[in-house]
């Protein structure tokens, strides 16, 4: 890989995390020039998922095409397969010719049935609260050689470094929405309070203590009826409170 393609592939990932809504946007993007960064090494259509695997949360996968999401798909399903040896050693794995590796047998079954001839796992560096794994599919054996793993090396510390900086955005637009949601929560809950006060002439504690009676009677939560008990004084929604960006 040239330093003008390392180049661009900076440019255009990085990019990304402007121009994408969220991370599986960013990843659809990611494998997208990614297959067309092993296209051009090797010459031939390569096809490109990833499976990205976060804490308490789901594995995500996406690909550069629907065949590429379906055998990332079936290797999670099996548990066996380049991907998961790549996530769990945090080394490259290759199938040179998947006629003839006697690994993964059921995997092998499906990447032969999808036209699959070779495959190459290559993970991202993430940090400890995330990984993920680049899956490079080829059309014949022998395409991934030395010189193509070396490109997609390269790549994959361009790759790992968007996607950390992607990841650890979304998680700062998340406390901040939560943030949000605390805060107009907090609002409703003081407004109510203070109506409560007002009504039965008791303290801050005590007003409290009968809405949090209120929201354990009616099973309903503490915030959903201080924004009822506002409603219905005021006509009117509780206004959001104003939270700096």
């Amino acid at each position: 890989m040239s330093t003008a393609d390392q180049s661009d592939d900076f440019e255009q990932l990085h990019a990304l995390i402007t121009n994408t809504a969220d991370i599986r946007g960013f990843l659809d993007g990611m494998t997208g020039f990614a297959a067309a960064m092993m296209t051009r090494s090797t010459g031939h259509r390569i096809e490109c998922a990833v499976t990205l695997n976060r804490r308490k949360r789901r594995a995500s996968i996406a690909g550069s095409s629907n065949e590429a999401v379906m055998l990332d798909e079936i290797e999670q399903h099996l548990g066996q397969g380049p991907c998961e040896d790549a996530l769990r050693t945090g080394a490259p794995v290759l199938v040179a010719d998947v006629a003839t590796d006697p690994r993964w047998p059921q995997y092998r079954e499906s990447l032969e049935a999808a036209g699959c001839r070779s495959v190459l796992g290559i993970p991202l560096t993430l940090g400890p609260d995330a990984s993920a794994v680049l899956n490079f599919f080829a059309p014949a054996s022998g395409l991934f050689t030395e010189d193509a793993i070396a490109d997609a090396e390269v790549f994959a510390v361009v790759a790992g470094q968007a996607l950390h900086l992607a990841l650890r955005i979304a998680a700062a637009d998340q406390l901040a929405e939560n943030l949000r949601a605390a805060m107009e929560s907090r609002t409703a809950i003081d407004l109510a309070c203070g109506i409560i006060m007002a009504q039965n002439r008791c303290s801050h504690d005590q007003a409290f203590e009968i809405l949090r009676r209120g929201s354990s009677t009616r099973n309903q939560k503490l915030h959903a009826l201080a924004e009822e008990i506002v409603a219905g004084v005021s006509g009117a929604p509780v206004a959001a409170a104003h939270f700096e960006d």
